[in-house]
Parts: C-alpha cells; sequence; structure tokens
C-alpha cells in the first residue's frame, strides 16, 4: 500500500478522496472540567473502564499509520489524565506522526510542562473561551480556570513548545475575537483557532441561548478574515466551513490570488507543507476522523454518527469501507442549499450542525448566510 499517496481509490463507491491528514482520538471521557459547551453530556471527573487501554491505544496508532501519516490529536477529556498519555506520543513519533496535545491547561506546571517537551508533541492546544477571566471561567465551569490556561501557554512556551489557543465562539465572547488573538500574541502562542459552537452533547443544550444566526456568523467570519490579515500568528475558523467561501469571496474583491489561510488544516501542528494544500471546509469522514474514548469512529468529535468500532475492524477497513465515510466524500449527495451552492467543493457546510437541525448529515449547513434562494 502506498502510504504516501494523495488520493486513494475508494473500494466499493469508485470515488477517489484525500488521504487521511487528521485523527482526533479522544484517549479518554475523564475531565477535570465541566464545560457548558462540551460535546458530551456526561463527563467522568476521573478515568473510565472503558477507555482504550495502552495496549489497544499502541495498537490504534499502528492501524492508523499503516493508513497513512496523519497528524494525531490527543485529545479527551482531559488527556493529561491518562499516566500513560507520553508513552502513547512516544508511540505515535515511532511512527513518524506529527503529534498534538488538545488540552485545558489546569494541570500543567513546570515539570509537566516539561514532560510535554520531552515527549515531542509538535504542537499543544489549550482552550480559551474568553479574553479574560470572568468570560472564559463561567463558560468552562471552574473558576481559575483562565488564569491556569495562560500560566501553562507561558510554561509551555518557556519549555519550547508550539501553542495554539482554541477558542470557541458564542453569544457570550463574539465580541472578544480580536481581544483573543492579542492574548494569544502576548503568551508567544503560533497560532489561534476559532471554533464556531457546534450543538451537540453539552452545546445541544445551550443552543437557543448561545448560538449565533447565520448573519452574526457571517460578521464573526469577515472579522476572523481582516484578523487574520493583520498577524503573523496562524488563525483560522474551524468547523466553520463556509470561511473558505469567504476567503474566495474577499480574495477576489480584494484582488487577492490565493487564500490568505493558505488552505490549511484545522489542527494542524505546523512542519508539513502538504498539510497546507487542503481547501475544503468541512473535512469530516474525508480527510478527518475522531475515535472515541471506547474504540468508536466517527466523521468528527461533533457528528454522533457512527462509522465504524476499531474493538471489532481495523481503522484502515473503517477508514476506507466505511458507508458514512463514503457518503461524506460525495459531494453529489449534500442536499438543499448546500446542494446547490457553487461553493459546496469548497465549503460543503458543516455536516454536524446540518444532522442537529435536520437529523440528516447530507442536509443543509443551516447557519450560512449564502445562498438563501438556493433551493
Amino acid at each position: 500500500m502506498d502510504r504516501q499517496a494523495e488520493h486513494r481509490k475508494h473500494p466499493t463507491g469508485g470515488h477517489a478522496h484525500p488521504a487521511l491528514r487528521l485523527v482526533f482520538w479522544e484517549t479518554t471521557a475523564g475531565c477535570n472540567l465541566q464545560c457548558v459547551h462540551c460535546r458530551r453530556l456526561e463527563v467522568s471527573q476521573e478515568l473510565m473502564a472503558s477507555d482504550l487501554s495502552t495496549v489497544q491505544g499502541w495498537s490504534l496508532i499502528d492501524q492508523i499509520a499503516v493508513v497513512g501519516r496523519p497528524v494525531l490529536v490527543f485529545s479527551g477529556g482531559e488527556p493529561l489524565m491518562r499516566p500513560d498519555i507520553f508513552d502513547l506520543a512516544r508511540h505515535a513519533k515511532d511512527h513518524s506522526l506529527l503529534t498534538a496535545l488538545a488540552t485545558n491547561g489546569t494541570m500543567i506546571d513546570q515539570a509537566l510542562a516539561g514532560k510535554i517537551a520531552q515527549a515531542g508533541f509538535d504542537r499543544v492546544s489549550v482552550s480559551l473561551d474568553g479574553a479574560d477571566a470572568r468570560t472564559h471561567d463561567e463558560f468552562r465551569g471552574l473558576r481559575g480556570s483562565f488564569d491556569q490556561a495562560v500560566r501553562a501557554l507561558r510554561l509551555l512556551k518557556t519549555a519550547g513548545v508550539a501553542t495554539q489557543i482554541n477558542c470557541t465562539i458564542a453569544r457570550h465572547n463574539q465580541e472578544q475575537i480580536g481581544q483573543v488573538l492579542a492574548l494569544g500574541q502576548q503568551v508567544g502562542a503560533t497560532a489561534v483557532h476559532y471554533f464556531l459552537l457546534v450543538p451537540v452533547g453539552c452545546g445541544e443544550q445551550i443552543a437557543d441561548e448561545q448560538m449565533l444566526d447565520a448573519f452574526e456568523v457571517e460578521r464573526r467570519l469577515l472579522k476572523i478574515y481582516d484578523l487574520e490579515q493583520s498577524t503573523d500568528l496562524q488563525v483560522k475558523a474551524t468547523c466553520a466551513p463556509h470561511y473558505y467561501r469567504i476567503l474566495r469571496q474577499e480574495n477576489q474583491r480584494r484582488g487577492l490570488s490565493a487564500p490568505a489561510s493558505g488552505g490549511q488544516d484545522p489542527g494542524h501542528p505546523g512542519g508539513d507543507p502538504a498539510l497546507h494544500s487542503i481547501t475544503k471546509g468541512c473535512l469530516a469522514g474525508t480527510a478527518v476522523c475522531f475515535v472515541s474514548h471506547d474504540g468508536k469512529v466517527f466523521p468528527c468529535g461533533y457528528l454522533p454518527v457512527e462509522a465504524g468500532d476499531v474493538r471489532r475492524q481495523s481503522f484502515g477497513e473503517i477508514w476506507l469501507n466505511s458507508p458514512v465515510f463514503a457518503e461524506l466524500r460525495d459531494p453529489a449527495k449534500l442536499t438543499g442549499k448546500c446542494g446547490q451552492c457553487p461553493f459546496k467543493l469548497v465549503c460543503g457546510g458543516c455536516r454536524a450542525r446540518a444532522f442537529y437541525l435536520s437529523g440528516d448529515y447530507l442536509a443543509e449547513e443551516p447557519y450560512c448566510a449564502f445562498g438563501a434562494n438556493l433551493k
């Protein structure tokens, strides 16, 4: 098998699809926070018996490496709660995988920052859902978590680890987008990624209160576009595939020839030029997938449609043969205004938000202001 092939032939549908670029592994459902927007309705304050074991984790990494050389993101829950997290990370590095750690930052002290650096993580993302303690702490459910997260970013920078701020944009912080970027500059972050809230898990319970409407989303994405022009930091809108449409519209309007973002892969920790060629918004099931703490595979962490289970079949079999993934890789199957949209090949709409509103992951993106008359 050619592991570096840019495209592969789908064995059942006959469609070429992009190589595997990014795998999020929810290493545990255990977490020390109770965030109001968490994709999970229930979190545990401790590790769970159903988490993949160390040996099972090694096997998963082996199987991923057979399929390709994606970025492997160790997420959670809170991945630093796993005592074997550094052994798992080193195993991934032994397979020449780029590795990233997604953490809330509250557990990181100077000693732990040193261990993270020694494990060779290419990037560590720390979640900050506001530019000040009050905004962030209320969303994260722990007083003092903002100060701890900022301290973690500074400690990681001192330890020589590239850092990224992940910020979920919703009504409570939509006016702080610029301030979050300024904070990223202050702490020496490499990147700031803005995530649009996806109404799944706890996020569904706060959707009415916190979801931006389609026109508010458009304004916030235009703001992110402007910020991207003003900084050397890597700025990206994530879970916002319509941003790729905005990139093209604004670049054309301003006489620019290429997307300002370079089409970077969501969560990309840097260092691999091949990953900078991706120009499609929603990559769920096409170049990205999510492995849950108990081994179930989904198109992304926000789309609760199971594509397989690594405890019953190999990761490669799921990635290549899943009917769910096959549908997501065929833009002709998109319906509603997404199916008619001239930007569907570079956007595709958020499949998770479509599923939330309609129960159909191929339906139209409900939070996009473009093409309201496309039906």
